[in-house]
This record gives C-alpha cells, structure tokens and sequence, in this order.
C-alpha cells in the first residue's frame, strides 16, 4: 500500500542553496548602489518623498535608507547596519553598506566555485582582526583640548555633507555644544550625552551665519501673563517644580452635598487658601522665576505677579531637566519640600524674545552649563531639517573623539594601507581560506574606488597609482582629495577619520556580511491571500504516487 506523503502547499514558502545566497549578495548590491554616489565631499544628493508626502534633500546616507521600503530580507537586514552604525557612532553611515556590499560581491565568485560559506566567513574574520591591527598601528594619538586640531577632523568627517560650503560653521557649532556638556567620569574619561543634554531648536527665518550655541536653554514658551510678569531678568533664582499649581482634584469621583449656603463658599474658600498656601511656601524662598510642568491656576497666577515673579506653565520634561542642568537647580515634587540648595542661581539672564511668529524663552549666560541649546537659523524648514542631520554627525564625531582621542587618515588611505597589508599576509595563509582573505583585501578598495567615481577622475590610473604607493608601503597616509581627486598626502590635507568610526565601520561590514553568506534557506510563512467568503485551505494529502511527479520542496 502506498504510503500518504503529507505536502505543505500555500502557506510556507522556501528557497534555498546557492538561488538564495545569489538573492542576498544581488539585493545586498542593489542597496550599496542606491548610496555608493552619497560618499564623499563631490557626492550626489538624493531627494526622497516621505510618507507624508514632504520632501526630504539629503546625502546622509542613513537618512536616505530609512525613507526606503523594501521587500526583501537581506536589503532589510542591510538597512539596519546603517541605522545601527548611525547609533554607535553617528558617521560612516555611507562606507559601511558600501564596503559590506562589496564584502558580498567578492564572495560571489566563491560560492559559485562551491566554497563552503563557514569557510569565506572564517577568513573574513580572520582579515578583520588583522584590518583592526593595521588600524591600531597607523592610528595617531590627539590632544583632546587642541580646538585646532579637533575643528579639522570635525571639518573633514562633515566635510562630505550639504553644509561644507558653509565653512567652520557646523564644525564650530558641534565641538562648543559637546565641550560645554561633557562630564568627567575620572580616570581621564568623558562622557556626553547628546540626546539628553543638547536640544537643537530649529527656527526658520534669518540666515545660517545667525546660528549659535547659547550658555543655557531656550524653550518655545511665554510666561503665563505677559502683562504682568516681568520678561527679562538678570541672575535670576529659579524654581523647578513637576506639581501642579492648582486646586487638585480628587483621585476618584466624589459627590458633596451641601445643605447650606455658606457652606458652598467654605468649600471655595478652602480652595484658595490651599493655592495661597502652596504660593506661600514656594515666594518665602524668593525666588524670581517659577517653571512648572503641570498647570498653574489663575490665582496662583495672581500671587506671583503681585509678588513680582514670573512664571512659566506645562513645560516639557526634557526640557525642564535641561534647565535644572544649565542653572544647577533641582526639580521639586512636592512645594512643602523645598530648600535653599534647590533653587538654581547658576543663570546669568532670563529673557523672553519673539522670533518670528514665536515666543521664546531663554535662560542663558549660565556659570556652568551642563546643558545647551543649539538655535539654528536658515532661510527655509528643509534646509534647516538637513543642517540638523549633519549637526548631529559633526557632534557624534566630536564626542567620539572627546572619548577616544585618535584619528586614522581618511580619503580612502586607511582601506587602502588595510588592503595593501592584507593582500602581502594572504601570501602566508595556508589552505582555502587563503583566496577568500585575499578577496576579502580587495573589497576594502571599493571605498577608494567610488571616492574617486564620485570625484569624475580616471579610476583606472588613480587605483592603479595608489595601489603602487601603497604596495610598497612608503606612506600609510596616502589617499585620495575627494574634492579635487588628486592623490595626495592626508596629513598635509588635514583629511582625517575618528578611528572609532573607522574600527566599527570595518566590525559592523564584516560580520553583517558574514551573517548574509551563512542563510542557506529563506522560509517564508506567509500566506496567499484567499478569495472573501473562502473556508481555511487544508494541507492536501498525497499519495507516493502523485509526490513522485513533484518536486516537494523546490531546489
């Protein structure tokens, strides 16, 4: 009798063997080509829609990955290298899906010749560890306090983006913000905290060169009656609360009853006898300016104007804490709990201005801020959107050398000592990994390779004519100008990389394509859409017979 053969149809989808690493490595390309022109200072730009519908003109090569929508798994998974390359360490966004693209190309070939992918990523990882030697041993040391020299390599990692042609500007904006809130952990460490402690507030109107980072915070509010209430104040006492200044109301619904008149006008007497209470404890310290982030009524209101003190209601939280950082106060629960220490006397000035249609507050001057405002000025929203983006590389940038003061040559000169060193070492590799770790050298010219692509020179004889620089290894620091295309030498071009950057660039590419080559199968389990009205398909039941005729799982 013939056995039945149970046949899964419909609901799981597989692929496997070489179709699928074929489908990676071709979709792997697919993503590196959308951005290989993003590299470098002569790159394209790319205008994305959005999901909205806005328009957004970028080179970042993160944000340009981010708008995408792809299908594909392995494009996916190569998405997600630039956004966790943009975490880490906020630049190289572009080389790392170019050199991990590149990764996959060389490896093709071996595939193809039926290399055995645990064996291609064996040496990928072994050119890994001797790519972060080489990287140890060309890498020079930086004096962290030297504004000239961090101000260079500032300009030269943003030096690819939009707002180069605006100078020192960006630059300088970045390495004031992360100097004023880095914090010493001992031991010679520093950590800054960018999303925490530096806002960047975008205001449209004036021009780029308006732009500042301020000794304090500003915030888009206005104190609660403007008439009133004093909008500039110098050395001002601040107070910080997180509780409402208003009658509170009960937790759960309560219904009172009241029998007689009087009794109604005891009740709102209590209410404002608790508001004045409250008033009381929070004036007795003197202070001249009350923030709050919950509501303030109308009474309290009153107290303080008479009393001459300005307020500001409903501010956000991280806001709020950016003040307390800038001013050295302390955020209060409780008006009943306050004390000399927490009120912050660290400001210099208070002051509201309208800019534009807005008003903002400004708490500026600060002694010791821990904390700041970057404002930034330009002529329209999506311009100003950009500045942004390649604000937040060029302070990525700096903290990363304010927390690992070393640099290595850019323009391409790094991968191409890499290579070059690699290629003389895959001589004393024994065995098939040998022609794997040899590609695996190769792939890292492909960032040299599309700098001058994006530059419009002859890649042919400039490949050539660095490769021979570097082959007999006279000067690690030779690369490419990307604005000119010459070769010429980094130190003197002042065209530098934070080796940060650079180490994890080459960790995240390697592993990323490691982990591609080594799926062997995609099972998809997704199910066909049915026809409305139709029941659950059933799996068929086959006998031997029919299965012989079909394949059951496609090669």
């Amino acid at each position: 009798m013939n056995a039945p053969v149970l046949v899964l149809k419909d609901s799981l989808k597989r692929e496997s063997g070489t179709k699928v690493h074929h489908g990676n490595i071709q979709a792997s390309k697919a993503v590196a080509d959308i951005i290989r022109t993003t590299l470098g200072p002569r790159s394209m730009l790319k205008m994305l829609l959005d999901a909205g519908g806005g328009i957004v003109v970028t080179n970042d090569g993160n944000a340009i990955l981010r708008e995408l929508d792809v299908a594909h798994p392995a494009a996916k998974s190569m998405i997600e290298l630039s956004r966790t390359q943009d975490e880490e360490v906020g630049d190289g966004t572009t080389s790392v899906i170019v050199l991990a693209g590149e990764m996959l190309h060389v490896a093709e070939a071996f595939i193809e010749k039926s290399y055995h992918p645990t064996v291609i990523c064996r040496a990928y990882n072994k050119a890994l560890e001797d790519a972060i030697a080489i990287l140890d041993k060309i890498a020079m040391s930086v004096d962290v306090n030297d504004r000239a020299t961090v101000l260079g390599l500032v300009k030269s990692c943003i030096g690819t983006k939009f707002t180069s042609q605006f100078g020192d500007l960006i630059a300088d904006l970045a390495i004031d913000a992360t100097t004023t809130v880095g914090v010493d952990l001992g031991q010679g460490l520093r950590e800054v905290d960018i999303k925490k402690y530096i806002k960047v507030e975008k205001v449209p109107g004036g021009q780029l060169e308006d732009s500042k980072v301020l000794k304090g915070v500003m915030f888009n509010k206005d104190v609660v009656a403007p008439g009133k209430m004093k909008r500039k104040i110098v050395n001002p006492r601040i107070i910080l609360l997180d509780c409402p200044l208003e009658y509170k109301k009960g937790e759960n619904q309560t219904n009172a009853e009241l029998v007689r008149e009087e009794d109604w006008e005891v009740l709102l007497k209590l209410e404002e006898e608790y508001i004045e209470n409250i008033c009381v404890q929070i004036l007795k310290f003197k202070p001249d300016l009350v923030i709050t982030e919950k509501g303030l009524s109308d009474l309290a209101c009153h107290y303080f104007s008479k009393a001459g003190v300005s307020a500001i209601r409903r501010l956000r939280k991280t806001d709020n804490n950016r003040i307390a950082k800038a001013c050295g106060a302390v955020i209060v629960n409780r008006p009943d709990e306050l004390q000399e220490s927490d009120v912050g006397t660290g400001a210099g000035l208070f002051e509201v201005k309208k800019i534009g249609d807005d008003f903002f507050a400004f708490v500026v001057d600060c002694k010791e801020p821990k904390a700041c405002t970057v404002l930034l000025r330009g002529p329209s929203k999506d311009l100003l959107n950009e500045v942004e983006r390649n604000l937040q590389d060029a302070m990525s940038v700096s903290r990363n050398i304010i927390k690992n003061p070393k640099l290595v040559p850019g323009g391409g000169a790094t991968e191409l000592t890499v290579s070059a060193t690699l290629k003389q070492k895959s001589a004393t590799i024994e065995g098939i990994e040998k022609w794997p770790y040899e590609a695996a050298a190769i792939a890292f010219e492909a960032i040299p390779r599309t700098l001058a692509q994006n530059c419009g020179v002859n890649v042919i004889r400039t490949m050539t004519a660095l490769q021979g620089k570097h082959a007999n290894g006279e000067n690690a620091w030779t690369g490419i100008d990307g604005n000119t295309g010459a070769i010429a030498d980094m130190k003197e071009s002042k065209i530098w990389d934070a080796y940060n950057v650079k180490a994890q660039t080459f960790k995240t590419a390697i592993e990323a394509a490691c982990m591609l080559l080594r799926i062997d199968d995609i099972v998809s389990g997704i199910k066909k859409k049915q026809a409305p009205g139709a029941g659950p398909s059933k799996p068929t039941i086959e006998t031997e017979g029919d299965a012989d005729n079909e394949q059951i799982l496609p090669d």
